[in-house]
């Protein structure tokens, strides 16, 4: 019989833990997941940004192939951790941790917070060094693979700032695939998230001259004042819009806030479901979905198909409209909440669960989307009239299906 004893059970400190199983922390180690050390550590920064206290993002992929996100926020803190012995800024980086790590109150609303946490980067990295201007001092520490193999160091600033840098190269120990950044991917995720922060002016740096062929720098920089309506116009510019205003409506009720953009436009013959509904949950983009895009799917149909039987489009006793994934479909839908507490499935917060956002969500939609279409009745019969063919598009296709699917068991 094989002894089971306490000394049999392998222990392992925070950034064992990750290096160990990094999937469990960033999904895979492939460029999904080694370009999502960059997004969580630029949500750290978003989090500055959403609590009112940062302007300004800076992100370089520097000639050596590491990263760099500076941001003009207030500066990591830096005293020391009562239940860690550690300064914060070392406890943020080699402790894990979920939910609101800088303390009752620190911010009402966070995405970097509720993920993985910037020990995550830190562990997967070859090497990170951070940088914190703040108290008219400036604050330097280096990590190696996870460990810190210098002391927090402090000297007086010269510099009237505050905020904080971070850099770090990916681990090729971890990222066997390779560890080159990919500018579109990344570019586009910043400007999505200038686009849901209006007003925050994001820069984006590629120093690497050798890949992009260049004898400088390759920048752009990404400020939006129009936020997701602004957004809704970019992802549309290619399109001819069966309305030309973008439908904007936005609440807040018990912290939650709530912003969604609406345009239908004129669908492609190209013989696919032509339609984008985006949904980001603390500026996170949800890829798996939640209940911030099921209501709103909800509350789309039902106001569309209460509109419709007010138009005569619909009879009384037809069902609501289903969801507008046949061909005819032709939308762009943008939500974006923000919530105290987000709950969320999985580290890398794929698919967002809080229960109180969908009732706010749905009543939301119902009571604006109607007195928009109601107030604006040749966009309501336009849009009516593409969701209606959208629907009856899908249930010919399912009709379809169902009767080859019977054809092919009366041959079998």
């Amino acid at each position: 019989m094989t002894n089971y004893s306490a000394d049999q059970i392998q222990v392992l400190t925070s950034t064992e833990a990750v290096r160990k199983r990094p999937r469990m922390y960033i999904g895979t180690t492939g460029p999904r997941g080694l370009h999502h050390l960059v997004y969580e550590v630029v949500d750290t920064s978003l989090n500055e940004v959403m609590a009112g206290y940062c302007t300004h993002i800076e992100v370089d992929i520097n000639a050596d192939g590491s990263v760099t996100v500076r941001d003009d926020g207030r500066g990591i803190p830096t005293d020391i951790h009562s239940k860690t012995g550690k300064s914060f800024l070392e406890t943020v980086l080699t402790f894990l941790y979920r939910g609101d790590c800088y303390g009752n109150g620190g911010y009402k609303v966070s995405g970097g917070l509720h993920g993985v946490g910037i020990i995550v980067i830190n562990a997967l990295s070859e090497w990170l060094e951070v940088t914190v201007w703040r108290e008219e001092q400036i604050y330097t520490q280096r990590f190696e693979r996870g460990i810190p193999v210098t002391e927090l160091i402090v000297k007086p600033s010269v510099e009237n700032r505050t905020g904080t840098s971070v850099s770090f190269l990916p681990d090729t120990q971890i990222f066997s695939t390779g560890i080159e950044f990919d500018y579109t991917t990344l570019s586009g995720r910043l400007r999505e998230l200038a686009y849901l922060n209006a007003g925050v002016k994001i820069t984006f740096t590629d120093r690497r001259l050798e890949l992009i062929k260049s004898s400088e720098p390759h920048i752009e920089s990404y400020c939006y004042e129009g936020g997701i309506k602004e957004y809704i116009a970019y992802m549309n510019r290619d399109k001819q819009p069966l309305h030309e205003e973008v439908i904007y409506i936005e609440g807040d009720r018990n912290g939650i806030q709530v912003q969604i953009a609406f345009q239908w436009y004129v669908p492609s013959d190209y013989g696919f479901p032509d339609g984008q509904l985006l949904g980001f949950a603390n500026s996170v983009r949800t890829l798996d979905g939640g209940t911030h895009i099921e209501s709103l799917k909800l509350a789309i149909r039902r106001t569309v198909s209460a509109i419709a039987r007010k138009l005569g489009k619909l009879k009384d006793a037809d069902p609501i409209l289903g969801w507008m994934d046949g061909l005819e479909c032709g939308y762009t839908f943008i939500i974006a909440v923000k919530v105290p507490n987000p709950i969320f499935e999985g580290p890398t917060r794929s698919r967002l669960v809080n229960v109180e956002v969908r009732e706010f969500v749905e009543f939301l939609v119902r009571e604006k989307l109607t007195e928009y279409l109601e107030a604006h009745p040749d966009v309501a019969i336009a849009i009516v009239e593409q969701v209606i063919r959208a629907h009856n598009a899908g249930v010919a296709k399912r009709q379809e299906r169902t009767l080859l699917r019977q054809q092919e068991l009366l041959k079998d």
